[in-house]
């Protein structure tokens, strides 16, 4: 069962959900990308979801390979 708009809004606004305030840890929220607390900054991990890590890896590899291709290509 899905949570609620109301749920999920409650889960953002709770400060125990951000650790040192950046971190946004749930594990009732299913989500991986979480929206910020101030929305206009942009999305963040939801840290307690284990497919948040896979999302950095992949964006690690991604990055990687862009420096990479850049290096290779200076030269």
């Amino acid at each position: 069962m899905e949570p609620s708009q109301e749920t999920i809004e409650n889960w953002q606004k709770d400060p125990n959900n951000w650790k040192l305030g950046i971190f946004y840890f749930n594990r009732k929220d299913n989500r991986v990308f979480v929206p910020k607390p101030i929305e206009s900054m942009g999305t963040t991990l939801n840290f307690a979801n284990p497919k948040s890590y896979i999302a950095i890896c992949i964006m690690i590899v991604f990055f990687g390979f862009i420096l990479y291709e850049i290096e290779k290509n200076r030269n």
